[in-house]
């Protein structure tokens, strides 16, 4: 009786374990760390708006934000690329990516497989060129460096007379 218990109890914790493998087998988690693109500082983005595939559907449930100040994203393991919307101040106000050719509020599209083989910091293009170099950064595998800015006053001002 003990035996079958026994065996009943190991073949379920290997059912179980198959489980948990399998479900990593389908995800890919990435780690976001953002820094203010002017003064190098790190930030703490309030809300996250992620877009797969260059799909219009909305994942804010996708991302875990750390203590620390990071994030954690998880996507399908076949995800082909990303693109991210970050809130400030508790609120719906979005910062502007400063990695685009002149700083964005569209899509900017990232590259996952590139992100999990070798990391991935995006340009920095709200910074003065010498300020930049100060705060170089890199990236681990499965790390993603962003650097972004509030909105500027116009920037700010140009919504409501639209």
């Amino acid at each position: 009786m003990a035996r079958r218990t026994i065996g009943s109890l190991l073949l379920l914790w290997l059912i179980m374990l198959g489980v948990v493998l399998r479900a990593e087998e389908l995800t890919k988690t990435i780690t976001i760390r953002v820094f203010d693109g002017k003064t190098g500082k790190p930030l703490v983005p309030t809300g996250f708006q992620v877009r797969v595939d260059h799909l219009t559907m909305l994942h804010p449930d996708w991302v875990k934000p750390n203590e620390d100040g990071t994030a954690v994203l998880t996507v399908p393991a076949d995800a082909a690329v990303v693109a991210f919307h970050l809130a400030y101040e508790d609120s719906m106000e979005l910062y502007v990516a400063c990695d685009a050719e002149k700083n964005t509020f569209g899509d900017v599209w990232y590259r996952v497989p590139d992100i999990m083989s070798k990391g991935f910091v995006a340009a920095n293009g709200c910074g003065k060129a010498k300020e930049n170099g100060k705060y170089k950064t890199t990236a681990a595998p499965g790390e993603l460096i962003l650097f972004v800015r509030e909105k500027n006053f116009r920037e700010r001002t140009h919504e409501f007379t639209q």
